[in-house]
């Protein structure tokens, strides 16, 4: 009992670290170096009614996650003269992915004597596979310099959801992380001034 207990734990983890994927976050459309403090900032999407996810609860939690996270740091909302212009988009791709439950298609050799049938089975090429569905998620968020009319940075996450019940909370985190990744970015946020 005592050595099968430790393979049962592996298994285990295993499968949990493979159900939960992971968030990857690309930066691209650099037309100009992040080189000043932004203090005010605007997301277009909310000022112009843009959805761009096809949930609209979505897409209203995904503005309001945007403008609570930036007003954390110190940034304004501001309608009038931002300093910042933050533009979102989706990209929501649904998939199938089909995997093997066995590791060798003939796994009992000589079994055929003992059951005729169950070559045939093992013979079969949909035997032991499984086809689940899943959504390949992208958040694009574009960071834009008003003054200047460039990209500073797009940030795209991208993350799989394999059930429509937790999309929300994963979109969520996959802004919290391009948030992150942004403020990174700059050399001095509003509160960093405060601070020192």
């Amino acid at each position: 009992m005592l050595s099968i207990k430790p393979i049962y734990l592996i298994g285990l983890l295993a499968f949990i670290l493979s159900s939960c994927s992971s968030i990857d976050i690309f930066k691209e459309n650099t037309e100009m170096p992040v080189r000043r403090p932004y203090s005010s900032f605007v997301i277009i999407n909310q000022e112009v009614g843009m959805k761009e996810f096809k949930s609209e609860f979505i897409d209203h939690q995904v503005q309001i996650h945007l403008q609570e996270a930036l007003e954390a740091q110190g940034f304004v909302y501001d309608r009038e003269k931002p300093d910042l212009v933050i533009r979102y988009t989706s990209n929501e791709d649904p998939r199938k992915r089909t995997t093997s439950n066995y590791s060798t298609p003939y796994p009992y050799w000589g079994y055929r004597v003992w059951d005729p049938w169950a070559a045939s089975r093992y013979m079969n090429p949909n035997y032991g596979t499984k086809t689940t569905s899943y959504e390949l998620l992208q958040v694009i968020v574009d960071f834009i310099d008003p003054t200047e009319d460039k990209f500073l940075m797009t940030l795209t996450g991208v993350t799989e959801v394999s059930s429509p019940k937790g999309k929300d909370k994963k979109v969520l985190k996959t802004v919290d992380k391009i948030i992150e990744s942004f403020l990174a970015d700059l050399p001095q946020t509003p509160n960093s001034e405060e601070n020192s």
